[in-house]
């Protein structure tokens, strides 16, 4: 054969793998409102800088037929590119082979990309589509399931490992999204569950469909499974793009720095009027983090599950940060099970991956109750203890009003290594609220007066007297534990200035195997 004759051929193969299976089967991916594998590859990385490996693969199955049915890619998309000019690898299930289906070939692409990311510490991105195990393969599919979970637990807090679910992902295939950092559905077409509907009904006698049980909606608000919903598929990957602009290429390096000429001594006046002059009173945090924060935008993690804490990503003079703030429109800022969970695996992943961590407090405390109390609530409230305590990249703390009992310790305070912490004039810190304090310390008093009226001044003015005496910023500053009292304007700056002083900061943990932190 000709030289000639051997490029047509080459060039012929190449039109063949990127029709996966078929004209056909596109058009019906496309009708459900769905990419394809690769039309998602060129949205989400920049304009031909896709390098793509093992396009010629095949199955190697030769029961059930599937010797007769062979499609080159072997229904997943894998290689490398860049986004705006960072490299990533990427690999993207295609539901038009074999319904996306796992076999052997297709682990083995698969963890190939993940190992060659591993070598060059960049981040890798999985877009999943797919049905499944492919039974035809039976336990080879589980083999190569289980391969690709060997290697996202060791790529854990090395490189950033982000899942897109663009369909269904059943199963098994759930565990590989479940052990990546990050995790985006989209609501119409994505679910992930490790039981479907029909097994449900068998077993439990439920009746539920595939979004009642494993939509978008479900795991964003009710598991927390899910980190990000987009409303499409092109929403969701602009997303992906934009949460990689917050983050490094590998636990090696530090986040990337933005040009900014938002100015860092921008004063907010709005912030001195902000806080209730009722303490009962609910606002929102999140006015408070776009108001100091660069050009006003934040990327927020978990927007719909355990709402009574903030997560997200940010920037301060240019500088990425990961934001946790309690929030008091929402259970009045209390932590819980959810809200403990969130937070403690979100500095997690930013001690990781030298994210620095600014920490706006106000909580009154731990939610209290027999539910919370058997849902273990000690474990899990202990699991951001551990997260703050563990945590070795810089931590400023900003308290903003109420800071309680345990959750004052647990919330990055002094005494779990915070490097800078401030509280604003109107902050509480005490080991417990007034009125709490008052029956305790004053109980007797109390019950000596006879007269209700006698009886609730007294009462008001001793919650006062402790208001006045403990439950002030200036009784903590006292004591070293608060590094300064600011003005609530100029928060932005003070937070600025406390980043760059910590830029070299170093600090360590002691020598171990691996922590054994409370799960």
């Amino acid at each position: 054969m000709s030289f000639e004759k051997k490029i047509k051929e080459l060039l012929e193969k190449r039109e063949q793998a990127k029709m996966g299976g078929g004209l056909k089967r596109i058009e019906a991916q496309h009708s459900k409102g769905k990419l394809t594998a690769r039309e998602r590859i060129d949205l989400l990385l920049d304009e031909g800088s896709f390098e793509e490996f093992d396009m010629f693969v095949t199955h190697r199955c030769t029961e059930f037929g599937l010797e007769n049915q062979k499609y080159y890619s072997d229904g997943v998309v894998t290689g490398f590119g860049t986004i705006d000019g960072r490299l990533v690898y990427i690999y993207a299930q295609d539901f038009t082979v074999f319904g996306g289906s796992l076999s052997l070939a297709y682990a083995e692409k698969i963890c190939k990309v993940m190992d060659k990311a591993m070598k060059v510490g960049a981040p890798v991105i999985g877009l999943n589509d797919s049905g499944g195990a492919r039974i035809q393969e039976g336990v080879n599919s589980l083999a190569g399931y289980t391969e690709i979970f060997q290697r996202n637990i060791n790529a854990s807090g090395v490189i950033p490992q982000i899942t897109g679910v663009f369909g269904p992902c059943a199963g098994g295939a759930v565990y590989s999204p479940a052990l990546t950092d990050f995790i985006m559905m989209t609501k119409e077409n994505s679910y992930m569950f490790l039981t479907g509907p029909k097994v449900v009904k068998t077993v439990t006698g439920e009746i539920v469909n595939e979004q009642e049980l494993g939509g978008a909606m479900t795991h964003a608000t009710k598991s927390g499974v899910a980190h990000f919903v987009a409303d499409d598929e092109e929403q969701g990957i602009m997303l992906i793009r934009k949460l990689l602009s917050y983050l490094p290429q590998n636990n090696l390096e530090d986040p990337p720095l933005a040009s900014c000429d938002d100015p860092i001594d921008r004063l907010e006046d709005g912030l001195n009027e902000i806080i209730p002059e009722n303490p009962n009173k609910p606002y929102d945090v999140k006015d408070i983090i776009y108001s100091i924060v660069d050009y006003n935008e934040f990327l927020e993690v978990h927007r719909n599950y355990a709402s009574n804490i903030i997560t997200g990503f940010a920037r301060f003079n240019g500088m990425p940060v990961g934001i946790v703030a309690n929030q008091p429109k929402y259970l009045a800022g209390v932590l819980d099970i959810n809200a403990s969970r969130k937070a403690a695996r979100f500095v997690r992943f930013c001690d990781a991956f030298n994210i620095p961590l600014v920490t706006l407090v106000d909580v009154p405390g731990f939610l209290p109750g027999t539910a919370q109390e058997y849902g273990g609530i000690i474990l899990h409230g202990a699991k951001l203890l551990y997260a703050y305590g563990e945590a070795t990249v810089p931590k400023v703390t900003v308290v903003l009003r109420k800071a309680y009992g345990g959750a004052y310790c647990v919330m990055s305070s002094k005494h779990l290594r915070g490097d800078i912490n401030y509280a604003w004039p109107m902050a509480e810190i005490a080991v417990m609220g007034p009125k709490g304090a008052i029956e305790i310390l004053s109980n007797k008093e109390i019950k000596a007066i006879e007269n209700e009226e006698e009886r609730n001044n007294f009462v008001i003015q001793k919650e006062k007297e402790y208001l006045d005496k403990f439950a002030t910023p200036y009784n903590a500053a006292k004591y070293g534990y608060i590094d300064d009292v600011i003005e609530p304007r100029n928060t932005r700056f003070r937070i600025i200035r406390a980043l760059q002083s910590l830029a070299t900061k170093k600090d360590v943990n002691p020598p171990k195997k691996h922590s054994n932190i409370p799960l």
